[in-house]
């Protein structure tokens, strides 16, 4: 970096308080990589092979002889390029966080010959993941003239169970037409130490790993065991969700899919509601614990009535409840839509304690299905009330929208994600997330995805646009939430539904 900038890394492993505020663990082995410059520049870098290996030698990037970049003005993104966490600033303000720009560079710290990749896929399925495991193959492939890449089977357990599948540019050819993964997927299994003795076994040296913030979590875990052992491994992750709740980054791959498929759920709901007297289409979507596939999808749709998601908490009863409003919009239309987020109304659902306590593999609570359960208490009250004889038609495309493949928008991002990947792995860094924050590929230390989830805000600007398009009562106090936003949120947050 320039010699005006001054690291602030913390040597003695004490807990560290980062930059947007959250407090990083004190059992995490490494410091963060926090680079300070004027007007209130702070740069949160990755972690680099050089950190902990001194005097590692140093190649010439083979991109620089291949005929692919010959018509590139600048082949190598310059040492000094970062992205803004934040584009809305005070002309005033300092010029806030900011995480490594993505890119080949100029000098590698791995030859072709010696790399020796490993790829996982974990968690649930998203639309894109073979789009990835190709392009993952493919850049190192014909970028950097990288021959072994082996596909690890099964997720984290394939590590120690010596399930591998060798990958070729031919081999992972067609793959992205595909939904699922080629590799395999699983739930849990994360064994550290098991997994870095089959990492130095296999002789791997670059371990792209794909998957949510469990997977990313235990990513980092793999990458701080690799550091304690003084391996010259590079860990990288890809940030994987359905449900686009992984913090920093714009979205997550997949993300379009699924609204698009979401899409088509609705219209068949919609159509089945309008075709009978006073006819309810009621569809579950995607989202534990954040709604943005739900609130998306109603925004473009613009044929649904009413939205629920697990922010919002709603009530069925009384002045301003959700039977009120459905018998206004019958009255008023003779038919609606309402889509239902799988996390929301989780506390109405529930009828104990211990359906709320049971986990699955990966430690994520078992939900119920309130789809299913707030059809039958809209049918059970009608029919009590006997005001109006509706007809309910309830549509759950839940897995269908995450196991197809992945569409045009998808499959660029999901192109350009696995190739900043292989361009930061060749580059010597590691221990970081490749994601896109601001429409920028960007490197990202893993502590700053798995801090938290990204939620919908309801008080922002798109929660307020999707109520304005459905015109749905917010079902909440807004006093009261306002006090409560006001203590979650910073004040500095970005408007309009960022991340």
């Amino acid at each position: 970096m320039d010699s005006n900038f001054s690291s602030l890394s913390n040597h003695n492993h004490t807990p560290f308080i980062t930059p947007n505020g959250f407090l990083r663990p004190k059992s995490m082995a490494s410091d963060p990589k926090i680079v300070t410059g004027a007007a209130g520049y702070i740069l949160e870098d990755v972690p680099h092979l050089t950190d902990y290996i001194p005097d590692l030698p140093t190649y010439p990037n083979p991109l620089q002889d291949n005929p692919a970049y010959s018509v590139v003005k600048q082949y190598f993104v310059h040492v000094d390029d970062s992205v803004p966490q934040k584009v809305v600033v005070h002309k005033d303000g300092a010029r806030g966080v900011h995480f490594r720009r993505a890119g080949p560079r100029q000098k590698v710290y791995f030859e072709a010959d010696e790399v020796k990749a490993a790829i996982v896929t974990c968690g649930g399925l998203c639309p894109g993941l073979n789009t990835v495991i190709r392009e993952l193959v493919c850049g190192l492939h014909h970028m950097y003239g990288v021959k072994k890449v082996l596909g690890i089977n099964g997720g984290y357990r394939g590590f120690y169970a010596r399930n591998t599948i060798n990958l070729t540019p031919k081999s992972v050819n067609d793959i992205h037409k595909r939904g699922g993964t080629v590799l395999g997927t699983s739930r849990g299994g994360h064994d550290t130490k098991k997994i870095v003795d089959s990492i130095q076994d296999r002789g791997v040296n670059q371990v792209y790993i794909i998957g949510g913030d469990g997977t990313q979590k235990g990513a980092a875990a793999i990458f701080e065991e690799v550091r304690r052992r003084g391996l010259k491994v590079s860990v990288v992750g890809i940030p994987k969700t359905i449900d686009n709740d992984i913090p920093v980054i714009d979205k997550s791959f997949g993300f379009d899919t699924a609204v698009e498929e979401a899409q088509r759920a609705i219209n068949a709901a919609h159509v089945e509601a309008e075709s009978v007297e006073n006819g309810i289409g009621v569809v579950k979507l995607m989202g534990r614990h954040s709604g943005f596939i739900a609130m998306y999808a109603t925004l473009a749709s613009r044929d649904v009535d009413c939205c629920l998601i697990p922010e919002s908490p709603f009530y069925l009863e009384g002045p301003g409840g959700l039977y009120e409003y459905i018998e206004k919009r019958l009255k008023e239309n003779g038919h609606m839509v309402i889509v239902i987020a799988e996390g929301a109304g989780q506390e109405l659902v529930s009828e104990s304690a211990q359906s709320m306590s049971e986990k699955d593999a990966s430690g994520n609570k078992l939900l119920q299905d309130v789809g299913l359960w707030i059809s039958h208490k809209i049918r059970d009250h009608f029919a009590e009330q006997k005001t109006l004889p509706i007809t309910l038609k309830y549509i759950d495309p839940t897995y269908m929208i995450r196991a197809i493949p992945s569409n045009a928008s998808d499959n660029v991002y999901c192109t350009l994600l696995a190739q900043s990947a292989v361009h930061g792995a060749m580059a010597g860094y590691t221990g970081y997330t490749s994601g896109l924050v601001n429409g920028r590929q960007t490197y990202i230390p893993f502590y700053r995805i798995t801090e938290k989830q990204n939620y919908v805000v309801i008080t922002d600007r798109m929660w307020a646009r999707l109520l304005s398009s459905t015109n749905q009562p917010s079902f909440l106090d807004t006093k009261d939430d306002n006090e409560e936003k006001e203590e979650e949120e910073p004040l500095n947050e970005l408007p309009d539904g960022h991340c």
